[in-house]
């Protein structure tokens, strides 16, 4: 992994597993100069599996770093070279363990941005009137039209001339002129961290997958009214149930009648694999952006299970705690705008899953009842099929069948 050369050691970028070929240096814990013991950290390394806490394979100092934090860096490049101290030989480097950094053992720093912005000023200055010179104003119109934090340029005169008048400055005060001013520069936007793999992997999806949607209508008056009464009803012990455990319930049933939907499909080899495990991939948004930690053997869980496992999941996502290999090996996706949910969604596949499912906004709703007008509470259910894998016909009765699950929640509930 290392190599001394004339008192220097080249310390490269370590295979990090998992068929991961690249990493971006995401932040840098040492610079050039700084004096290194073994084992300190000296960068922070993200892929899209986790992010890898490296650490120092010597003592010395450090001569240079292969990139700078932001940019990618290949397995096998030259990561940061040191001077090693009297030219001493270098330890054999303690394989990479992946973790989800940062550790608590020191104070945690301010969160950095995912993403870098800077501002740039345009050289050219805007003017929303026609090109002029100077506004035509006597001094103390001026000295008004800045006390108010007016733009003059902004102003309709009506004076002879063109002169812009105290009745000018009335006019466009009372017209709320006064607070709007004229904007300058644009802003750049360094894609970095998880919004880069967000990227990469939303793009690869959509490139690679035939994605077709299809939306139903679900009355969700009774699985509501269950949701309502269990919560009242339930033990201390047991968590406050939201409607996720019972679309997973319902979702755990729907694949056993259509396997093809809890499949991944390598389409590099031309291979759909079912499978029999349901590993439902949650999608989560996080102040580091989306993430889909997984909750594993769905089908093994109860209603009070699942519940407790979404909720654990959900929180090690937004803190950061949640493991990686958490972060993979999903079979199915389900995902939710929370309390936005909106009327509907055409929700990307996360490839290489060919299904994902997305309940929406539940609304009251007048509809008719055997020939009664009556309020019930229903909520469009859009999903997503990979057209290669998937037929149509299967999504929508699959849909279909979910749909009658949770309509007839008690039916959610038999083995």
């Amino acid at each position: 992994m290392g190599q001394k050369n004339t008192g220097q050691y080249i310390f490269k970028m370590p295979d990090i597993g998992e068929g991961v070929t690249e990493a971006e240096i995401t932040e840098w814990h040492v610079k050039v100069g700084d004096k290194v013991a073994d084992d300190d950290p000296i960068c922070d390394a993200m892929t899209d599996k986790a992010t890898v806490e490296l650490t120092a394979p010597t003592s010395g100092v450090v001569t240079s770093v292969g990139c700078a934090a932001g940019e990618i860096m290949a397995i096998g490049g030259d990561l940061i070279v040191f001077e090693t101290v009297d030219g001493t030989e270098s330890p054999i480097p303690t394989p990479i363990k992946m973790t989800a950094p940062p550790k608590a053992a020191k104070p945690k720093p301010e969160p950095k941005p995912i993403i870098e912005a800077k501002t740039k000023p345009v050289t050219k200055p805007v003017s929303v009137s026609a090109p002029s010179d100077k506004p035509l104003a006597s001094p103390a119109v001026r000295r008004r039209a800045e006390n108010q934090d007016i733009d003059l340029s902004l102003v309709a005169p009506s004076g002879k001339a063109g002169q812009i008048t105290h009745a000018d400055l009335d006019a466009y005060s009372k017209g709320g002129g006064s607070t709007l001013q004229k904007l300058a520069g644009h802003t750049d936007i360094k894609v970095t961290g998880m919004r880069r793999i967000i990227s990469k992997r939303m793009s690869e999806s959509k490139r690679r997958i035939p994605h077709f949607s299809y939306v139903e209508s679900i009355d969700m008056t009774e699985v509501e009214r269950t949701r309502v009464h269990l919560n009242a009803t339930r033990a201390p012990h047991q968590p406050k149930l939201t409607l996720m455990p019972f679309f997973m319930r319902a979702i755990v049933k729907a694949v056993k009648l259509w396997p093809q939907c809890n499949a991944t499909f390598d389409d590099e080899a031309d291979i759909i694999t079912q499978h029999n495990p349901v590993h439902i991939g949650m999608a989560a948004q996080t102040p580091g952006g989306l993430m889909v930690p997984v909750i594993r053997n769905a089908e093994s869980q109860n209603i009070w299970g699942l519940a407790t496992e979404i909720a654990r999941i959900g929180e090690a996502a937004k803190t950061g705690s949640v493991a990686p290999e958490e972060l993979s090996g999903s079979t199915i996706s389900l995902t939710s705008l929370g309390k936005l949910a909106g009327v509907m969604a055409t929700p990307v596949i996360n490839r290489p899953e060919v299904a994902i499912l997305c309940p929406n906004k539940i609304v009251d709703t007048p509809v008719v009842n055997n020939g009664q007008m009556v309020v019930r509470k229903m909520m469009n259910f859009s999903t997503s099929f990979d057209h290669r894998v998937v037929d149509g016909f299967h999504a929508a009765e699959m849909v279909a069948y979910i749909k009658g699950l949770l309509e007839h929640p008690a039916t959610l509930f038999i083995d």
